[in-house]
């Protein structure tokens, strides 16, 4: 696969004055999913039979260490953590040249780079985002850039886009994100609308449709935190 901007979806911004845009990373700036599972499953072995694609899918978001504790919890596996992860990170380096930019994100991100406060918010670790970004030639793009080090509690927690909110000194209800769709609808059903009012949070959207990934179409879109 080529490193080339995806560029055949259209994004539509939901209509309103928004003092700040945050992103995640993978699959809404850069298109990395599936270069993400090709290291998993070389990663995991003859595990890697009990995470199907749809599981990765599902965890999407989910910090990598936490994915593997995830694993050996279900299934009794006994596998090292940070060594896992590692080995799983490396695979990702040496493929990132395979990752492209998903281009109308990228292409917002540049239009209001200098004139608005812009973040990523990721579940990735610090080092593995910055390779991404950097590939794209988009890093310095953003005023915060938030990872798995930088708060407890990860995606589908709300913490990450709280967080990058505070780092850019707006407040949440301000903000609009971009998020893959799979993120959201996991954090309504775990937070319901006690922990959605606590963060604040606008009631907003943005939809596009990238073309296909992996196979399949896949829907994604931003919302303002709720």
């Amino acid at each position: 696969m080529s490193k080339e901007s995806i560029s055949a979806p259209v994004l539509t911004i939901p209509p309103g004055e928004f003092a700040a845009y945050i992103f995640d990373c993978d699959g809404t700036l850069a298109d990395t999913m599936p270069t993400h599972y090709r290291a998993w499953q070389t990663a995991l072995g003859e595990n890697a039979r009990e995470f199907p694609e749809a599981m990765f899918y599902e965890l999407g978001g989910v910090p990598t260490a936490r994915i593997v504790e995830i694993l050996n919890e279900r299934h009794g596996y006994a596998m090292p953590v940070a060594a896992t992860v590692e080995h799983k990170e490396a695979l990702f380096l040496s493929m990132s040249h395979e990752v492209a930019a998903i281009e109308p994100v990228v292409a917002l991100a540049r239009k209001y780079h200098g004139s608005k406060p812009l973040a990523v918010a990721s579940g990735g670790h610090r080092r593995i985002v910055m390779s991404t970004l950097r590939a794209l030639g988009i890093a310095d793009l953003f005023d915060a850039i938030v990872c798995s080090e930088d708060y407890r509690r990860g995606k589908p927690s709300p913490d990450p886009f709280l967080e990058a909110a505070l780092r850019l000194d707006v407040a949440p209800e301000r903000c609009l994100v971009f998020e893959d769709t799979r993120h959201r609808h996991r954090r309504r059903h775990r937070r319901g609308h006690a922990v959605g009012a606590r963060a604040a949070a606008a009631a907003v959207s943005a939809h596009f449709r990238p073309p296909a990934l992996g196979g399949a179409g896949v829907e994604r879109d931003g919302e303002g935190m709720r």
